[in-house]
């Protein structure tokens, strides 16, 4: 009932609106109308009151609450259990524990900021309040564990397509994950798997989106490289993006689950900006250059050194400037 009050006062229009009316309209109590209002405004939602006139919304918060994604949510089960934090060390470490004790495919874990994130190869993750979209998501795949780690890719193909639909077109995949806009890096994804040689018990894709973060707000080891919607002057509705990247998620992991990875990563593939660039390779304390060529049934980036072509299952891929 709460998001039937809420949406009531959207469709107003900043008007007043009497109890009596929203009772009439929406069959509840005047009694039950003042205590949701109280709710809403415990957290962060404004309301002016006037004894002759009633009630009317002059501000809503940009928070990710349930409230606010509930309300322009479109998916079939991605993101219709919500689990709200308003800070936390990870929400990957919160949804592995959630999956371990039977949560359902489709949760999610939303905090507005992260204490500890972290990204792929152990790195840290800049997760500041309210300045971006951190969130893990709960899979329980059909596929065999094997293919799990092309569900890197597949997170990576959904969230950059909602990041182009919603003001930033030139965003690209630099592989495997990592969504890129003028060479700097708007979006961190970290793909955690609980499986046995058979079944996939669980699969957690952790995923950080800057939003808000004007280019000196990053710490300054990660200024250079990181980007936001914000620092490339773009405003965008969390809500709106969180809602968008979870539809855009399902409909790949829907074509994944039916049809197999090979559509899925032939979109990878057009969504690209590391294949047919010059690239440098780090796995451990040895690396090489070479032209990124392809990426395999597998999804891992064929290099081509000039010598042979190697296979890259893991490790840090850097696209080098033209000469």
């Amino acid at each position: 009932m709460r998001n039937e009050i809420l949406e009531y006062f959207r469709k107003a229009n900043g008007q007043f609106v009497s109890g009596e009316q929203i009772s009439k309209d929406l069959n509840v109590s005047r009694t039950a109308i003042w205590k949701h209002i109280k709710i809403l405004k415990s957290r962060g939602y404004i309301f002016e009151s006037s004894t002759r006139k009633g009630y009317r919304l002059i501000y809503e918060p940009d928070l990710l609450t349930p409230l606010e994604i509930e309300s322009v949510l479109h998916t079939k089960n991605f993101g219709r259990h919500i689990v709200y934090m308003e800070s936390t060390a990870s929400t990957n470490e919160v949804a592995k524990e959630l999956a371990r004790k039977g949560a359902e495919e489709g949760t999610i874990v939303v905090a507005e900021e992260q204490r500890s994130g972290r990204g792929r190869l152990q790195r840290g993750f800049y997760s500041p309040f309210a300045k971006g979209i951190w969130f893990s998501l709960i899979l329980r795949p059909d596929f065999f564990p094997m293919e799990a780690s092309k569900s890197t890719l597949l997170a990576a193909v959904g969230v950059c397509r909602a990041v182009r639909s919603l003001g930033l077109p030139n965003a690209a995949i630099k592989w495997p994950n990592d969504i890129m806009v003028n060479g700097r890096k708007l979006v961190g994804i970290l793909t955690e798997l609980s499986a046995s040689m058979e079944k996939i018990d669980y699969i957690i894709m952790g995923i950080g989106i800057n939003t808000g973060m004007e280019r000196a707000d990053f710490p300054e080891a990660f200024r250079e490289g990181a980007t936001s919607f914000r620092a490339e002057g773009v405003h965008v509705s969390r809500k709106t993006l969180l809602a968008a990247g979870l539809s855009e998620l399902e409909k790949e992991y829907a074509v994944a689950e039916t049809e197999g990875f090979a559509r899925v990563l032939d979109n990878w593939r057009n969504l690209s900006c590391t294949l047919g660039q010059n690239v440098r390779v780090v796995l451990g304390t040895n690396s090489y250059t070479g032209k990124a060529v392809d990426i395999d049934k597998d999804g891992c980036l064929l290099v081509d050194t000039g010598n042979e072509v190697n296979q890259v299952i893991a490790g840090d891929v850097s696209i080098r400037p033209a000469e």
